[in-house]
């Protein structure tokens, strides 16, 4: 066995993580939304704690997401990703780079009831997961969107995913001003400083991504979306 470090995954929360030989499980596509609020003197990023019933990251504080699913990519929009965040959703990818916005658009909404989009006239008839927006006669906004990171859960790991993260300014992206509402997947939904969020029980990429949002809020270049992932050299972390 070998304790692995020097990376944004190689702890659990309370102790060392070891390798097994079991099969590594292949990762599946995710997509996470980092909302931020500037409508107090500090920015506030939105938040929630997972169900302890969960065997992914139980009782951690995260931001809205989840897995792709295959009809994501086929919903009707507003509008469309910028081209630089499409070209960079390209990168190692057969999927078409809107799902990933609009997965993590329709996760925000299951999670927190929060509308990232428009007032549009929609078809009677929604792809599966849609129908609830689509009633509304909302569609969802992709430009404000934009693509600030990858990472791809460490073969060691039980369950794995793929995820892009996504940072949108909370007053342009959503509809309207209504609160967050707590649901099965996430509770405890809260506004919080980043500091705030730092002292939360977080997942070590959740913690990582909270310090990129905390270097682009203070800079005015975009240096790209970090890409942290398991190679056959161990652990790597460029950007794309």
């Amino acid at each position: 066995m070998t304790r692995l470090v020097g990376s944004a995954f190689d702890k659990e929360d309370d102790g060392d993580v070891i390798v097994t030989n079991r099969p590594s499980p292949r990762p599946k596509d995710a997509s996470t939304i980092i909302l931020v609020r500037r409508d107090q003197a500090q920015p506030r990023v939105l938040m929630g704690k997972r169900s302890g019933r969960h065997d992914f990251m139980p009782d951690k504080y995260v931001f809205p997401g989840g897995r792709v699913d295959r009809q994501d990519g086929r919903v009707a929009a507003f509008n469309e990703l910028r081209h630089v965040d499409d070209n960079r959703l390209r990168f190692q990818t057969r999927r078409s780079p809107r799902a990933f916005a609009l997965t993590a658009i329709r996760e925000t909404f299951e999670e927190t009831g929060l509308l990232i989009g428009r007032s549009a006239e929609m078809p009677k008839k929604a792809p599966e997961g849609w129908q609830a927006l689509y009633d509304m006669d909302i569609a969802p906004s992709l430009k404000d969107l934009r693509f600030v990171g990858r990472a791809i859960t460490p073969p060691y790991r039980p369950k794995r995913f793929d995820a892009r993260f996504f940072m949108a300014d909370a007053e342009r992206a959503l509809i309207d001003e209504r609160p967050p509402i707590d649901g099965a997947e996430l509770h405890d939904l809260q506004w919080v400083t980043l500091d705030d969020a730092s002292a939360l029980d977080l997942p070590s990429v959740t913690r990582f991504m909270l310090d990129e949002i905390r270097k682009r809020l203070s800079s005015k270049t975009d240096p790209g979306p970090p890409f942290l992932r398991w190679t056959r050299r161990g652990h790597s972390a460029d950007r794309i």
